[in-house]
């Protein structure tokens, strides 16, 4: 009974000892925290979704008071979470363009073709693995089997009819789809874009309308009647810089195989 008594009291000593240097060395190797980093960790929204590129919300918080990142740079709160912490931090929150993900495909189920059935695990990045990249004839294509969706924390993206689709009401420009996605067909585009490029097909127009009834076929007239030279066509497929488009929508009425979208 002795040894008993002893052993357990040996116990709670250490745990005593060890309780009590833990306090203290936490006191003085404490790192002091900004009170603003805590106050603007409480205005982010918490999605922890790495959108604004940093680890989770504490790490866009510390960025911003180090002023390594700008109070704006959270997506998905957007401008009213900037307009908050601009205010945290004593500075005005520019105006920023919104901005929402789209995907370069108009290859529905019914407008691309397949080269065979897939019955593989429904997921894109393993579907791209099997040979030809996938069952649509269309190697630049969407594949359809939803790693975006799954990807994404708002459910702002669902496959229809073959293809990924993103609700733009819905996004928060989290950027997950678009690392998700193995043929890289989601980018940002402005919110109030009005004229978009619904293909990403790089091959030859002829090689293009064997595979695909709507994809691009760099036939140039989308280029040559712009009026604000907004558009070009580069490696087989045309490009619109926003920032010069006018939204007059020639390009869209001009297009032959009507692949590009015009809200």
């Amino acid at each position: 009974m002795t040894e008993i008594i002893i052993a357990g009291a040996l116990i709670a000593g250490v745990g005593i000892f060890i309780g009590v240097f833990l306090g203290v060395a936490g006191e003085k190797f404490e790192v002091e925290v900004d009170p603003r980093e805590t106050q603007i960790l409480d205005v982010l929204p918490g999605n922890n979704c790495g959108g604004c590129g940093y680890p989770g919300c504490s790490g866009l918080a510390a960025a911003i008071v180090k002023g390594e990142a700008p109070v704006n740079q959270c997506p998905v709160g957007g401008a009213p979470v900037g307009a908050k912490i601009g205010e945290i931090m004593g500075v005005a929150a520019e105006e920023g363009v919104r901005k929402v993900a789209f995907v370069k495909c108009i290859g529905t189920c019914d407008k691309a073709k397949n080269d065979y059935e897939y019955i593989g695990l429904k997921d894109c990045s393993m579907a791209k693995r099997v040979p030809g990249g996938g069952p649509k004839s269309c190697n630049y294509g969407c594949l359809g089997f939803g790693s975006c969706v799954k990807a994404c924390p708002f459910d702002a993206i669902h496959v229809i009819n073959g293809v990924a689709t993103v609700n733009p009401e819905a996004c928060k420009a989290c950027g997950k789809c678009i690392a998700a996605c193995p043929n890289g067909l989601i980018e940002f585009v402005p919110y109030n874009a009005t004229q978009i490029v619904q293909c990403s097909n790089k091959d030859m127009g002829k090689q293009v309308m064997q595979v695909c009834q709507a994809g691009c076929i760099a036939c140039h007239l989308c280029e040559k009647n712009c009026p604000s030279e907004a558009i070009t066509v580069e490696n087989n497929i045309a490009h619109i810089d926003q920032e010069k488009c006018t939204h007059c929508g020639t390009c869209a009425e001009k297009c032959p195989k009507k692949v590009i979208l015009t809200k």
